[in-house]
């Protein structure tokens, strides 16, 4: 590999302008595809073989049209101290209201009016109407929204309270200036550490044009493949974080290249193919941690997953193609001016003594922290292991769930309308149940439904149940609404509903009628539980899948399990600097948490397998360069300082960008994004400062040339991948004029073409 992606970066630094002008010609192409696309389907969650999916499938085939999963908004008004809603002008301005509701667009299916459908509280000071639409959030028209925001306007200027929530007035989240706070925090560290504009300014450009075909990619193809609005910030998160810092390391070993004499042709060719290498095989371990989210068969999560893995797909060969022809534009600028300066007096005074002082070198950070941790390995593996054990303790108190109104920050009209409900009608308003009663094979079908109703009526946490609604002609199908006496975020609304579903064997056995329990709120524990069912399955197959990949990379059996066993030790930590901060409150104003709750429910797998991909890329770049070492000759030891001393500064940079660009998505207005990008952040942080830079060579240096060791047998069953660049250094070493024949770059040339 490491010869073929050599003559590849040779080919795009020679060819650049054609290389260059490739991509440009996709971002143009991709941009088009956008700005001509139509919007985005809808964000409507399927989750093949739950209870919940199918009773919706179940309405959907009994009433034709319903569409059980439509946008629905609640108009929520509240009366002044000293009135009631159902006084004569107050009254007047809420069914003047529900005028407006029904002929303000086309896309509303029912108002319900609050004083026929008694929604309105015991004491009289809260009402609400109920509206249902056509299509689901996504795909309302912005004219529908503008006229649920205006609709109640002349009951508040009459002194009515009116807020509204549910979700028709979700659309795209906002992320904030924190965004681009965190892109600014990326220039100015490759600024520091490559001390060039050019060198800081390529990384962020080819990330910027990676991320841009990539979100353009996503927006064109949303409504065929039917992407959800979450997809595209995913995309553009982790597109981001991998481009810059693939972006990054092929950079930094070009300018080690140039550093050592190289010419600058055969300086890119060199960089593609070792750096090149571990980019191409760190790639592999994040598409596969992204595209295995297909296991746990929730589609909008599969598509997520496969979404995001494109991204890092044209990240990695926008690294090995862009960057080299881009290196050919920029010249010896990409070098700093010192280092230049430095390079034309060490020429000058060649073997003089003055040439002499600049061959020593003095130890940079990344060696004397290495030489330090081999002094102190116990020592360091302790504190390391410890303390992330520490920061992982709140994990063992998570609790899963899917965000609702209630966590919206108060000052937003979707949270004041949650909070008006829970005071006038009770917490489980906020979340009803929707019981299905298919009797079908009953003999009578309003006695069996009328007996589901007296059933779940006298289940514990259940504080109020609906007359049985038949939906469709036959008379056979009815639906009942059930209100719990809790928030339906809450473990207590799940008990609920796990005692109905309990009741519905018996209930079928008595009365011939199935029973089916559905509804967002049903529909959110359902796949909190299948996220849960699919944990362990998910985290074996990537694992597995990356070990064997790491194996192949490292040549070796215990570099790969440390990697993964280090890796469980980072992401459980995370876990729980998550659940510190967003269910139990700690800092929670830094980040503008209002109401701690329950963990997003897919926020676990979801983490396992971003930060698992994240992970190894670290662990690749770092390790790989000890491994070259070690190949070449040097001691264990040795090797490790040798990787620190040329992959610290950079790996460090890389990390700090990464977090940046993570943390940028806490200014999110999208309570799902914000817990995201902190929770990858934190978990960054965590994998890069201490398990990679700290854990990482403290048990190398315990193991010392164990570290390395693989089976005769199975280092002749595994391919050779060359990622340390041997093959290519033997190569190029049978040829010391390989970087400066023309012959050979014609041969590179058909080389290439013939692949």
């Amino acid at each position: 590999m490491a010869t073929f992606l050599y003559k590849l970066g040779r080919f795009a630094f020679r060819r650049r302008r054609f290389v260059a002008l490739i991509w440009v010609a996709l971002l143009a192409v991709a941009g088009v595809g956008a700005a001509t696309a139509s919007p985005p389907a809808n964000d409507n969650f399927s989750i093949p073989g739950t209870e919940a999916q199918k009773a919706f499938d179940l309405l959907e085939q009994r009433s034709p049209g319903g569409n059980p999963q439509g946008a629905t908004a609640r108009v929520v008004f509240h009366a002044p101290d000293g009135e009631k809603m159902t006084d004569k002008a107050n009254k007047a301005a809420v069914e003047k209201t529900v005028r407006e509701l029904k002929t303000g667009s086309d896309e509303v299916a029912s108002v319900a009016d609050p004083y026929k459908t008694g929604a309105v509280s015991k004491k009289g000071d809260t009402a609400y109407i109920l509206t249902s639409y056509k299509v689901s959030a996504m795909e309302l028209h912005d004219k529908t929204r503008d006229a649920l925001k205006e609709a109640g306007q002349e009951a508040r200027d009459s002194g009515l309270t009116v807020e509204i929530g549910g979700d028709a007035l979700e659309q795209m989240p906002e992320t904030g200036a924190t965004e681009v706070i965190g892109i600014a925090i990326s220039a100015v560290v490759l600024l520091i550490t490559f001390g060039s504009l050019v060198a800081a300014g390529l990384p962020l450009l080819t990330a910027i044009i990676g991320v841009g075909i990539g979100i353009s990619s996503i927006t064109a193809l949303a409504t065929t493949l039917g992407l959800s609005s979450t997809t595209s910030t995913l995309a553009m998160m982790i597109g981001l974080a991998v481009g810059i810092d693939y972006a990054l390391f092929i950079v930094s070993r070009y300018r080690a290249e140039l550093a050592e004499g190289q010419e600058r042709e055969e300086a890119a060719g060199r960089a593609v193919g070792t750096a090149g290498s571990a980019v191409v095989f760190a790639g592999l371990t994040v598409v596969i941690a992204l595209a295995g989210l297909a296991v746990v068969n929730i589609p909008v999560l599969s598509k997520m997953g496969f979404a995001a893995a494109g991204t890092v797909v044209i990240a990695v060969l926008i690294a090995i193609t862009l960057i080299p022809a881009l290196l050919g534009f920029a010249g010896n600028k990409v070098v700093s001016r010192k280092a230049r300066k430095a390079a034309k007096a060490a020429e000058a005074a060649e073997q003089g003594a003055e040439g002499q002082a600049q061959g020593e070198e003095k130890p940079n950070a990344g060696t004397r922290w290495s030489r330090f941790v081999l002094r102190r390995p116990i020592v360091v593996l302790l504190v390391g292991v410890l303390g992330l054990g520490a920061a992982a303790l709140p994990a063992a108190s998570l609790e899963l769930g899917l965000p609702d109104d209630g966590s919206q920050p108060t000052d937003t009209t979707k949270r004041k309308a949650y909070d008006l409900i829970s005071d006038g009608f009770g917490p489980g308003m906020n979340g009803p149940l929707m019981v299905m009663v298919d009797a079908k094979g009953s003999d009578d079908p309003k006695g069996a439904a009328e007996q589901v109703r007296k059933t779940i009526h006298d289940v514990d946490g259940v504080a109020a149940v609906s007359k049985p609604q038949f939906i469709n002609k036959d008379g056979d199908t009815a639906t009942l609404t059930v209100i719990s006496k809790y928030k339906p975020s809450s473990v207590d609304t799940e008990d609920v509903v796990h005692h109905i579903r309990d009741k519905a064997a018996s209930l079928k056995a008595g009365t011939g009628a199935e029973v089916l329990v559905t509804g967002q709120t049903a529909m959110n524990i359902d796949i909190s539980q299948k996220l849960n069912d699919a944990l362990l399955p998910y985290l074996g197959l990537v694992v597995g899948l990356a070990f064997l990949l790491l194996m192949v990379v490292f040549r070796s059996l215990l570099v790969p399990l440390k990697a993964a066993l280090g890796f469980l030790l980072s992401v459980v930590a995370a876990l729980g600097a998550v659940v510190a901060v967003f269910q139990w409150g700690w800092g929670g104003s830094l980040f503008n948490v209002e109401e701690p709750g329950p963990i997003m429910s897919m926020m676990p797998i979801f983490m396992i397998g971003v930060v698992f991909g994240l992970a190894m890329d670290y662990e690749v770049f770092l390790v790989t360069r000890m491994r070259e070492a070690y190949v070449h000759g040097e001691r264990p030891g040795q090797a490790v300082v040798t990787g620190f001393k040329h992959g610290a500064r950079v790996v460090t940079a890389a990390a700090i960008i990464m977090i940046s660009v993570f943390a940028g998505f806490i200014g999110s207005s999208e309570s799902m994004v914000k817990m995201i990008g902190f929770g990858l952040a934190i978990a960054v942080f965590f994998d890069a400062f201490i398990v990679r830079m700290a854990i990482v060579p403290a048990v190398l240096a315990l193991l010392g040339k164990s570290a390395w060791w693989l089976p005769r047998w199975l280092d002749k069953a595994l391919p050779n991948v060359d990622v340390e660049g041997e093959g290519l250094r033997k190569q190029l070493g049978s040829d010391p004029e390989a970087g400066r024949d023309e012959r050979a770059a014609r041969d590179s040339d058909a080389d290439l073409t013939r692949v």
